[in-house]
């Protein structure tokens, strides 16, 4: 059966006799005996108390002043504070088989102190090592994709996870934080050569399309031309301001296009 938070509404014989006795050797060490059942508690921390080992009602005690019998009184402090830990790295093997190395950072506070001290041995420890197990669980059902692109969604499963687990010992997981992701050094390689493949691939695609989009507008240009051969001549003439430009010992005798014409149809006369 569960433990219970509640002390039992009757006292035993001992108990009673126990406890009449701490009350009467309090009184008969006054004042001194003030200094061992006054005890104080800071802002961040409560007290569980305990009376001949059962748990007392009334809660948590804290902050502040509270009153402890001697000798049949004992107490517990709790630290209210977030505390965080790392998850040692967990070698895992993922959904389409790939080993992995995951760490991760937690965050967690206590908040409920009675369960935290009477439901769990070492709430703590017993935190760390659910985490540990619950981030193997969860990179096994992802893949290497997932795991490298998608680290939030892999956090807020787990932090998840872990809440609803921890929630019985009062301990609420507030954070999780996927630290790093190690890949072994030939996955690491094969990966790396597949990216460069891709990226040589598409830089071909790209060149592919600029020499076909180069071509068109040199047809369009060379339509241009032959509609007006006044344009042929402008672009001779720029060509020579391009030349004329740069500091250079080229020599050019610039031969006006019309002398050349009745070559050029003299030539298609004899063919």
């Amino acid at each position: 059966m569960w433990f219970t938070c509640e002390e039992p509404s009757t006292m035993g014989c001992v108990e009673f006799a126990a406890t009449a006795g701490s009350i009467l050797l309090l009184i008969l060490t006054l004042p001194f005996s003030l200094f061992w059942c006054f005890k104080v508690v800071q802002e961040y921390e409560r007290a569980v108390i305990f009376r001949l080992g059962r748990l007392r009602t009334g809660g948590a005690r804290g902050p502040g002043i509270f009153f402890v019998l001697p000798c049949v009184d004992s107490y517990c402090k709790v630290d209210l504070r977030t505390v965080s830990f790392d998850v040692p790295p967990q070698e895992a093997l993922t959904k389409d088989s790939v080993t992995v190395t995951v760490d991760a950072v937690v965050y967690y506070r206590i908040q409920d102190p009675l369960n935290a001290v009477v439901k769990v041995t070492n709430y703590s420890n017993s935190t760390r090592l659910l985490a540990m197990t619950t981030l193997r669980n969860i990179l096994g059902t992802r893949n290497l994709a997932e795991i490298l692109s998608d680290r939030e969604a892999i956090s807020h499963a787990m932090q998840t996870s872990l809440d609803v687990a921890t929630d019985p010992w009062g301990v609420k997981v507030e954070r999780v934080e996927i630290k790093d992701v190690s890949l072994p050094q030939q996955l690491q390689r094969a990966m790396a050569a597949e990216a460069e493949a891709s990226r040589e691939a598409r830089a071909k695609v790209i060149a592919a399309e600029g020499e076909m989009k180069a071509s068109r507008a040199l047809k369009e240009a060379s339509d241009v031309i032959n509609e007006s051969p006044a344009a042929l001549q402008l672009r001779y003439l720029q060509t020579l301001n391009n030349i004329s430009a740069e500091k250079n010992s080229t020599i050019i005798f610039p031969v006006p296009l019309d002398l050349l014409t009745p070559f050029y149809r003299s030539g298609t006369q004899v063919i």
